[in-house]
Protein backbone atom coordinates (compact mmCIF):
# COMPACT_ATOMS: atom_id res chain seq x y z
CA UNK A 1 0.00 0.00 0.00
CA UNK A 2 1.54 3.07 -0.81
CA UNK A 3 1.73 6.11 1.86
CA UNK A 4 -0.34 8.92 1.24
CA UNK A 5 1.63 12.02 0.91
CA UNK A 6 1.22 15.02 3.36
CA UNK A 7 1.26 18.31 1.23
CA UNK A 8 2.63 21.36 3.69
CA UNK A 9 2.45 23.83 1.72
CA UNK A 10 0.76 25.26 -0.82
CA UNK A 11 0.43 28.27 -3.01
CA UNK A 12 -2.34 29.80 -5.75
CA UNK A 13 -1.63 30.49 -9.18
CA UNK A 14 -3.87 32.44 -11.40
CA UNK A 15 -3.62 32.41 -15.54
CA UNK A 16 -3.55 35.86 -17.39
CA UNK A 17 -5.49 34.13 -20.21
CA UNK A 18 -8.05 31.20 -21.22
CA UNK A 19 -4.78 29.85 -23.51
CA UNK A 20 -2.96 29.82 -20.72
CA UNK A 21 -5.66 28.27 -18.31
CA UNK A 22 -5.59 25.13 -20.72
CA UNK A 23 -1.92 25.58 -21.18
CA UNK A 24 -1.71 24.72 -17.31
CA UNK A 25 -3.74 22.11 -16.98
CA UNK A 26 -2.20 19.98 -19.33
CA UNK A 27 1.25 21.00 -17.77
CA UNK A 28 0.37 19.92 -14.39
CA UNK A 29 -1.09 16.62 -15.73
CA UNK A 30 2.37 15.85 -16.86
CA UNK A 31 4.05 17.40 -13.43
CA UNK A 32 1.99 15.29 -10.93
CA UNK A 33 2.55 12.14 -13.00
CA UNK A 34 6.36 11.88 -12.56
CA UNK A 35 6.27 13.41 -9.15
CA UNK A 36 4.05 11.89 -6.77
CA UNK A 37 4.89 14.19 -3.75
CA UNK A 38 3.43 16.94 -6.03
CA UNK A 39 -0.37 17.84 -6.06
CA UNK A 40 -3.04 20.53 -7.42
CA UNK A 41 -6.65 21.34 -6.05
CA UNK A 42 -8.95 24.26 -7.11
CA UNK A 43 -9.71 26.54 -3.75
CA UNK A 44 -13.66 25.99 -3.26
CA UNK A 45 -13.94 29.86 -2.69
CA UNK A 46 -11.69 31.71 -5.09
CA UNK A 47 -12.00 28.87 -7.89
CA UNK A 48 -7.64 29.32 -8.26
CA UNK A 49 -5.36 26.45 -9.08
CA UNK A 50 -3.04 25.86 -6.00
CA UNK A 51 0.12 23.65 -6.20
CA UNK A 52 0.96 21.94 -3.34
CA UNK A 53 4.14 20.52 -2.07
CA UNK A 54 6.64 18.90 0.66
CA UNK A 55 9.12 22.20 1.04
CA UNK A 56 9.30 26.02 -0.76
CA UNK A 57 12.02 25.00 -2.76
CA UNK A 58 9.62 22.45 -4.55
CA UNK A 59 6.93 25.01 -5.24
CA UNK A 60 9.54 27.52 -6.54
CA UNK A 61 10.80 24.70 -8.93
CA UNK A 62 7.47 23.62 -10.32
CA UNK A 63 6.47 27.52 -10.50
CA UNK A 64 9.72 28.07 -12.93
CA UNK A 65 9.24 24.80 -15.06
CA UNK A 66 5.51 26.06 -15.78
CA UNK A 67 7.53 29.68 -16.94
CA UNK A 68 10.38 28.48 -18.50
CA UNK A 69 9.80 25.17 -19.90
CA UNK A 70 5.75 25.39 -20.97
CA UNK A 71 5.95 29.02 -20.98
CA UNK A 72 3.03 29.88 -19.35
CA UNK A 73 1.54 33.19 -18.24
CA UNK A 74 0.83 33.40 -14.56
CA UNK A 75 0.58 35.38 -11.25
CA UNK A 76 1.50 33.48 -8.35
CA UNK A 77 0.65 33.96 -4.40
CA UNK A 78 3.14 33.79 -1.44
CA UNK A 79 3.69 30.39 -0.33
CA UNK A 80 1.29 29.04 2.62
CA UNK A 81 1.22 26.05 5.05
CA UNK A 82 -1.42 24.02 4.79
CA UNK A 83 -2.97 23.84 7.59
CA UNK A 84 -5.17 20.56 8.99
CA UNK A 85 -8.49 20.70 11.30
CA UNK A 86 -9.47 18.18 13.41
CA UNK A 87 -12.35 17.50 16.23
CA UNK A 88 -11.38 19.17 19.81
CA UNK A 89 -13.92 16.26 21.73
CA UNK A 90 -16.99 13.72 21.21
CA UNK A 91 -19.80 15.46 20.27
CA UNK A 92 -23.21 13.60 18.95
CA UNK A 93 -25.55 15.62 16.11
CA UNK A 94 -28.64 14.97 15.61
CA UNK A 95 -29.96 17.16 12.21
CA UNK A 96 -33.44 16.82 9.90
CA UNK A 97 -33.16 17.89 6.29
CA UNK A 98 -36.94 18.61 5.51
CA UNK A 99 -38.32 20.71 2.04
CA UNK A 100 -41.43 21.07 1.25
CA UNK A 101 -41.62 22.79 -2.45
CA UNK A 102 -45.20 21.62 -3.40
CA UNK A 103 -44.91 18.52 -5.07
CA UNK A 104 -42.86 15.80 -3.37
CA UNK A 105 -40.77 17.02 -0.96
CA UNK A 106 -37.16 16.39 1.09
CA UNK A 107 -36.60 14.62 3.47
CA UNK A 108 -33.65 12.80 6.08
CA UNK A 109 -33.06 12.62 9.41
CA UNK A 110 -29.30 11.53 10.72
CA UNK A 111 -28.34 11.13 14.00
CA UNK A 112 -24.34 10.76 13.96
CA UNK A 113 -21.71 10.25 17.02
CA UNK A 114 -18.49 12.64 15.87
CA UNK A 115 -14.66 11.49 18.21
CA UNK A 116 -11.61 12.30 17.23
CA UNK A 117 -9.20 9.47 16.66
CA UNK A 118 -5.05 9.45 17.51
CA UNK A 119 -3.16 11.23 14.97
CA UNK A 120 -2.55 9.09 11.74
CA UNK A 121 -6.10 6.95 11.84
CA UNK A 122 -7.57 9.26 9.01
CA UNK A 123 -11.19 8.83 8.59
CA UNK A 124 -13.31 5.96 10.09
CA UNK A 125 -17.32 5.52 9.34
CA UNK A 126 -19.13 3.19 11.36
CA UNK A 127 -22.94 2.10 10.89
CA UNK A 128 -24.71 0.93 14.14
CA UNK A 129 -28.05 1.60 12.92
CA UNK A 130 -30.14 -1.39 13.48
CA UNK A 131 -34.25 -2.31 12.49
CA UNK A 132 -33.74 -0.75 9.09
CA UNK A 133 -34.72 2.47 10.14
CA UNK A 134 -32.61 3.76 7.04
CA UNK A 135 -31.93 1.89 4.31
CA UNK A 136 -28.23 0.57 2.55
CA UNK A 137 -28.48 2.82 -0.13
CA UNK A 138 -28.70 5.95 1.96
CA UNK A 139 -26.19 5.04 4.67
CA UNK A 140 -23.76 4.66 1.50
CA UNK A 141 -24.86 8.31 0.77
CA UNK A 142 -24.68 9.43 4.11
CA UNK A 143 -20.92 8.14 3.98
CA UNK A 144 -20.03 9.66 0.98
CA UNK A 145 -21.60 13.10 1.99
CA UNK A 146 -18.95 13.08 5.32
CA UNK A 147 -16.35 12.19 2.90
CA UNK A 148 -16.79 15.27 0.41
CA UNK A 149 -17.88 17.52 2.99
CA UNK A 150 -14.68 16.77 5.98
CA UNK A 151 -12.27 17.96 2.94
CA UNK A 152 -13.41 21.52 2.97
CA UNK A 153 -12.40 21.96 6.96
CA UNK A 154 -15.01 23.72 9.09
CA UNK A 155 -13.04 26.58 10.80
CA UNK A 156 -10.76 28.17 8.17
CA UNK A 157 -11.31 25.88 4.81
CA UNK A 158 -8.72 23.08 5.70
CA UNK A 159 -9.29 19.02 5.51
CA UNK A 160 -10.62 17.75 8.49
CA UNK A 161 -8.53 14.44 9.47
CA UNK A 162 -8.47 11.72 12.45
CA UNK A 163 -12.21 11.26 13.39
CA UNK A 164 -14.71 8.71 13.47
CA UNK A 165 -18.35 9.44 12.56
CA UNK A 166 -20.42 6.66 13.97
CA UNK A 167 -24.24 6.54 12.24
CA UNK A 168 -26.62 5.57 15.64
CA UNK A 169 -29.85 6.27 14.37
CA UNK A 170 -31.87 8.30 11.41
CA UNK A 171 -34.97 8.25 9.73
CA UNK A 172 -36.60 8.33 6.57
CA UNK A 173 -39.45 8.84 4.37
CA UNK A 174 -40.99 6.61 1.24
CA UNK A 175 -41.51 9.28 -0.74
CA UNK A 176 -39.22 12.38 0.13
CA UNK A 177 -36.04 10.65 0.91
CA UNK A 178 -33.40 9.59 -1.83
CA UNK A 179 -29.68 9.53 -1.46
CA UNK A 180 -29.12 13.32 -2.04
CA UNK A 181 -31.36 14.10 0.53
CA UNK A 182 -29.34 11.98 3.10
CA UNK A 183 -26.27 13.24 1.13
CA UNK A 184 -27.28 16.75 2.19
CA UNK A 185 -28.17 15.75 6.24
CA UNK A 186 -24.61 14.07 6.72
CA UNK A 187 -22.71 17.42 5.23
CA UNK A 188 -24.94 19.73 7.52
CA UNK A 189 -24.53 17.47 9.96
CA UNK A 190 -20.77 17.93 9.88
CA UNK A 191 -20.96 21.39 9.69
CA UNK A 192 -22.94 21.49 12.86
CA UNK A 193 -19.06 20.44 14.61
CA UNK A 194 -18.18 24.14 14.05
CA UNK A 195 -21.34 26.15 16.04
CA UNK A 196 -20.53 23.72 18.82
CA UNK A 197 -17.14 24.94 19.47
CA UNK A 198 -15.65 21.21 18.44
CA UNK A 199 -13.30 21.93 15.85
CA UNK A 200 -9.41 22.98 16.25
CA UNK A 201 -6.63 23.76 13.93
CA UNK A 202 -3.56 22.00 13.48
CA UNK A 203 -0.06 22.88 11.67
CA UNK A 204 2.62 20.95 10.49
CA UNK A 205 5.91 20.49 12.77
CA UNK A 206 8.91 19.91 10.98
CA UNK A 207 12.31 17.74 12.55
CA UNK A 208 15.13 20.41 11.60
CA UNK A 209 18.68 19.29 11.81
CA UNK A 210 21.01 22.39 12.02
CA UNK A 211 25.12 21.73 12.01
CA UNK A 212 26.99 24.61 12.25
CA UNK A 213 30.19 25.53 14.08
CA UNK A 214 30.52 26.11 17.47
CA UNK A 215 30.69 29.87 17.11
CA UNK A 216 27.33 30.42 15.74
CA UNK A 217 25.95 27.91 18.44
CA UNK A 218 23.99 30.87 20.78
CA UNK A 219 22.65 32.57 17.70
CA UNK A 220 21.31 29.60 16.02
CA UNK A 221 19.35 28.42 19.34
CA UNK A 222 17.77 31.71 19.73
CA UNK A 223 16.96 32.14 16.29
CA UNK A 224 15.25 28.91 16.32
CA UNK A 225 13.36 29.97 20.22
CA UNK A 226 12.38 32.67 18.34
CA UNK A 227 10.34 30.57 15.57
CA UNK A 228 8.39 28.67 18.25
CA UNK A 229 11.32 26.18 17.70
CA UNK A 230 11.97 23.34 20.73
CA UNK A 231 15.58 22.17 21.09
CA UNK A 232 15.42 18.52 21.59
CA UNK A 233 19.10 17.76 21.59
CA UNK A 234 22.80 19.50 20.53
CA UNK A 235 25.60 17.20 19.93
CA UNK A 236 29.31 18.30 20.34
CA UNK A 237 31.76 17.60 18.10
CA UNK A 238 34.31 19.02 15.54
CA UNK A 239 30.57 20.86 14.31
CA UNK A 240 27.72 21.30 16.68
CA UNK A 241 24.71 19.49 15.38
CA UNK A 242 21.34 20.61 16.80
CA UNK A 243 17.91 19.11 16.74
CA UNK A 244 14.82 20.98 17.04
CA UNK A 245 10.94 20.87 16.48
CA UNK A 246 9.80 23.66 14.39
CA UNK A 247 6.56 24.74 13.15
CA UNK A 248 6.44 24.78 9.54
CA UNK A 249 4.49 28.46 9.67
CA UNK A 250 8.12 29.87 11.35
CA UNK A 251 10.51 28.54 8.45
CA UNK A 252 9.86 30.08 5.88
CA UNK A 253 12.82 31.70 4.23
CA UNK A 254 15.20 29.86 7.20
CA UNK A 255 18.27 29.27 5.19
CA UNK A 256 18.70 32.21 4.62
CA UNK A 257 18.57 33.73 7.59
CA UNK A 258 20.46 30.70 8.64
CA UNK A 259 23.60 31.10 6.20
CA UNK A 260 23.30 35.44 7.53
CA UNK A 261 23.74 34.21 11.10
CA UNK A 262 26.55 31.93 10.60
CA UNK A 263 28.70 33.48 7.48
CA UNK A 264 27.13 30.68 5.17
CA UNK A 265 29.43 27.97 6.94
CA UNK A 266 25.71 26.20 8.89
CA UNK A 267 23.87 23.95 6.95
CA UNK A 268 20.18 22.46 8.02
CA UNK A 269 17.99 19.92 7.05
CA UNK A 270 14.11 19.55 7.88
CA UNK A 271 11.91 16.76 7.45
CA UNK A 272 7.52 16.45 8.36
CA UNK A 273 7.56 14.98 11.95
CA UNK A 274 4.10 15.57 13.07
CA UNK A 275 0.67 18.04 13.29
CA UNK A 276 0.28 19.70 16.14
CA UNK A 277 -2.45 22.72 17.60
CA UNK A 278 -2.02 25.86 16.70
CA UNK A 279 -1.95 28.05 19.83
CA UNK A 280 -5.04 30.77 19.35
CA UNK A 281 -5.46 34.55 20.38
CA UNK A 282 -5.47 34.51 23.79
CA UNK A 283 -3.14 31.41 24.81
CA UNK A 284 -0.35 31.37 26.78
CA UNK A 285 1.50 31.38 23.25
CA UNK A 286 2.70 34.84 22.76
CA UNK A 287 4.09 34.07 19.32
CA UNK A 288 0.64 32.65 17.67
CA UNK A 289 1.22 32.48 13.74
CA UNK A 290 0.07 35.64 11.87
CA UNK A 291 -3.84 35.79 10.96
CA UNK A 292 -2.35 36.56 7.79
CA UNK A 293 -1.23 32.86 7.15
CA UNK A 294 -4.47 30.85 7.63
CA UNK A 295 -7.29 30.71 4.57
CA UNK A 296 -10.51 32.18 5.70
CA UNK A 297 -13.35 29.95 5.32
Amino acid sequence: MTKETVYLLEVAIEPKSEVARASLREALEQLTAVDLTFGTAIDSESGQTLLRGTSEAQLEEKVGLLRSLYDIQFAVGAPQVAYRETLSRPVSIKYTHKKQTGGSGQFAEVSIDFRPLPAGSGFVFENDVVGGSIPKEFVLAIEKGLKAQKEFGLLAGFPVIDFKATLTDGKYHEVDSNALTFDIAARRAFRELASVGAVKLLEPVMKVEVTTPGDFLGGVIGDLNSRRGEVESTEDGELQVITALVPLASLFGYNHSLRSLSQGRARCAMRFDHFADVPMPGSPDPKFPAAAALRVA
